[in-house]
């Protein structure tokens, strides 16, 4: 499973609140010495054409410490529950602790639901999130653990190997080839958390500290929502630099309810928060269709102020001017359109990565600008 996505009102309202969040389902830690030291969790919901494979591969983990798997059943009406009980042996006897609950009401309650419901009846000191539907490698928990135990406050995640093999090219090279610098600068991307969600490993601790998963079911991003609050709370993002997690893509995957247009609305407001608060004014980057939605979506006074946009479409540029008018009561702004060489910065980069065969990569090189301080990309 994975995130999902509601009303664009609801996310909007979350969007925006402030780190004063407290944990619901509060439960005390145990002494380290005779406590779970992970806990996998896992939501799930009609996964058993998957389940052995996962299952299995939790089993092969090569961590040292106690471990558990805690399964929340979001309603499925196959014959996952059974399945997982099937294998509950298996763990008993290789130490690991299985704990599965659920529920059979007509419909699920969605991923946050049931992810908050799976860490509720968890006792690990750390979380190891795990979709029911993908594969971990046998060093994951391991590595992760020894990266979250030294940063309390992170997401730790890791690279993905996603099957099948050629699906989602530009988003799986996305995820494995950000720097540890643009784990935090491209927070704003439409590809989402830039530690994504099925790679997720971190305290129990800050868990509790950031708040509980958002649980306006379906059409909720969930992921997104906690990815962003995290970062309000001062959490740090980490990658351990390897695959240690299959990620599976099929069409039946959560991810596929989410609107786009909640998304959108969930970036532009983060990146007026974090971003354009601090700015008396900046550039777009690109005078093109997407760069003009940005504009649209801003607040009015972010919108005061874009000085100009900048573009390499000499069409766009011999326009001169941006005009937009968005109500009778408001003067239109006139914007300029510039070549990029000819624009200043900072810039909001509203041209999609990885699309324009490195010339845009180039041009920003090639003004000697510093990603996270000149600019940041959006699209």
């Amino acid at each position: 499973m994975n995130g999902t996505q509601g009303s664009s009102v609801e996310s909007e309202h979350e969007a925006k609140r402030p780190c004063t969040r407290t944990w619901s389902h509060d439960r005390s830690e145990p002494a380290e010495g005779d406590s779970v030291a992970v806990s996998v969790i896992m939501p799930m919901y009609n996964a058993s054409d998957w389940l052995d494979e996962c299952l299995q591969a939790i089993l092969e983990q090569d961590f040292p410490g106690r471990m558990e798997l805690s399964v929340y059943d979001d309603g499925s009406t196959d014959n996952s529950r059974e399945l997982i009980e099937g294998w509950r042996q298996r763990f008993e006897d290789r130490g690991v602790s299985l704990v599965i609950s659920g529920h059979n009401a007509s419909s699920p309650r969605g991923v946050g639901f049931a992810k908050n419901q799976a860490v509720c009846q968890s006792s690990g000191r750390f979380l190891c999130f795990q979709d029911a539907d993908d594969v971990m490698r046998p060093q994951r928990v391991r590595l992760q653990y020894e990266a979250a135990a030294l940063n309390p406050t992170a997401i730790v995640g890791c690279k993905v190997c996603r099957v099948p093999e050629g699906s989602t090219e530009r988003y799986t090279r996305w995820i494995n080839s950000l720097s540890p610098e643009q784990l935090l600068t491209q927070v704003f991307t439409s590809h989402g958390p830039t530690v994504v969600m099925p790679t997720w490993f971190c305290s129990r601790r800050w868990f509790q500290n950031v708040g509980a998963f958002n649980e306006g079911g379906k059409g909720v991003p969930e992921d997104l929502l906690f990815f962003y609050q995290s970062l309000r709370c001062g959490g740090v993002l980490l990658r351990v630099e390897e695959c240690l997690l299959v990620y599976r893509y099929h069409p039946h995957a959560a991810t596929h309810s989410v609107l786009e247009h909640t998304i959108w609305d969930l970036r532009v407001l983060f990146l007026q928060e974090r971003v354009l608060s601090r700015w008396d004014s900046f550039t777009v980057w690109s005078a093109g269709k997407q760069g003009r939605r940005l504009f649209r979506s801003l607040s009015p006074e972010n919108q005061e102020k874009v000085k100009a946009f900048c573009d390499v479409d000499e069409n766009k540029i011999q326009k001169g001017f941006y005009t937009y008018e968005e109500s009778k009561e408001r003067p239109k702004p006139k914007i300029p359109i510039l070549h990029f060489r000819k624009a200043s910065p900072p810039f909001i980069v509203c041209v999609k990565l990885d699309m324009t065969h490195g010339v845009l990569e180039e041009n920003l090189l090639s003004l000697q600008l510093k990603e996270g301080v000149h600019y940041y990309h959006f699209s």
